[in-house]
């Protein structure tokens, strides 16, 4: 305790915003988690840098996260720090004519505006995908056939000493929800850069709509979740094997899987991380006992006991 004291004590010394036993329930989209013991919100990687060196001397583990998109807390919520860089204070900027450079903390969803109020096109696959520009570079995020990989130049990080490094997209060996910073969960992505094409405002802005509307339709977006809860497995969906074993709304607790989008689990009523992993479990073996797929699990855990 005396340790978290003075880390927090050193935040407030270069002004950094931080809460003591801050329920992590407020910064997932799950709305699931206990408590972390010290929440901190660097304005920017040069700071981040600084609290990571501390809390390093001060033998303080540190979780790094972004928005909180595609996480599941655990109930007993998480010892020691997190850090998430403030989204606040990330905004993005434009580099020559078609280039965006964009602090890793802004939201994906306020890159794509960004990005359609500069005339510039390759972005709307990822208008509306609730996570942070880091967040989308550490998972190479992805829908409706475009990928960050397609679009991503150069990344800015502190490796887990606190010191500044860049990656050109080449070196981060991009595929399906991975990179080469999910083998290294310790650093944090600060900064990116994205090489986009000249478009047309109005065009760009009809397409991001259009992408809108479909997840609206389809997706359970007015109810708390992580998106889609498991990986494509090869040669077949898994919303598709899930809904083919009858899995649709079936509940654990609070916990449901989407009526209306069978790869959603969601926080139907006041579920908790136990109801969320015990409901995993019943339609991974579910499908694999009626189909033979062994469903993995895209959620990452977080916290005492995940």
């Amino acid at each position: 305790m005396e340790q978290l004291n003075e880390l927090a004590a050193y935040c407030a010394e270069i002004g950094c915003a931080c809460w003591k036993d801050e329920p992590m329930s407020a910064h997932t989209s799950f709305k699931i988690g206990g408590n972390a013991d010290l929440m901190m919100k660097p304005k920017d990687g040069e700071m981040a840098a600084l609290l990571l060196r501390r809390a390093g001397e001060l033998d303080v583990p540190v979780a790094i996260v972004g928005k909180g998109s595609d996480l599941l807390v655990s109930d007993k919520g998480i010892r020691g720090g997190v850090l998430s860089l403030d989204e606040q204070a990330a905004q993005p900027k434009l580099l020559g004519e078609t280039e965006i450079s964009c602090p890793a903390g802004a939201s994906l969803t306020a890159l794509c505006v960004f990005a359609q109020k500069q005339g510039l096109t390759g972005l709307e696959f990822a208008y509306g995908i609730p996570g942070s520009v880091g967040g989308a570079v550490y998972m190479n995020a992805g829908a409706y056939g475009g990928e960050i990989r397609d679009v991503l130049e150069k990344v800015d990080y502190l490796d887990t000493d606190g010191n500044a490094l860049e990656k050109t997209a080449e070196e981060l060996t991009l595929s399906y929800r991975h990179s080469w910073f999910t083998d290294h969960p310790g650093c944090l992505i600060t900064e990116a850069v994205f090489s986009l094409q000249k478009g047309g405002p109005a065009a760009i802005k009809a397409k991001m709509d259009d992408l809108m509307q479909r997840r609206v339709a389809k997706q359970p977006l007015e109810y708390p979740s992580a998106g889609s809860t498991f990986k494509r497995p090869s040669g077949a969906y898994a919303s598709a094997l899930i809904d083919q074993c009858g899995l649709k709304g079936v509940r654990v607790g609070g916990a449901m899987v989407s009526e209306k989008h069978a790869g959603f689990l969601i926080n139907y009523d006041h579920a908790t991380c136990e109801d969320v992993r015990r409901l995993v479990r019943l339609v991974q073996n579910t499908v694999q006992e009626k189909t033979g797929y062994r469903l993995e699990c895209e959620i990452k855990l977080l916290g005492e006991d995940g």
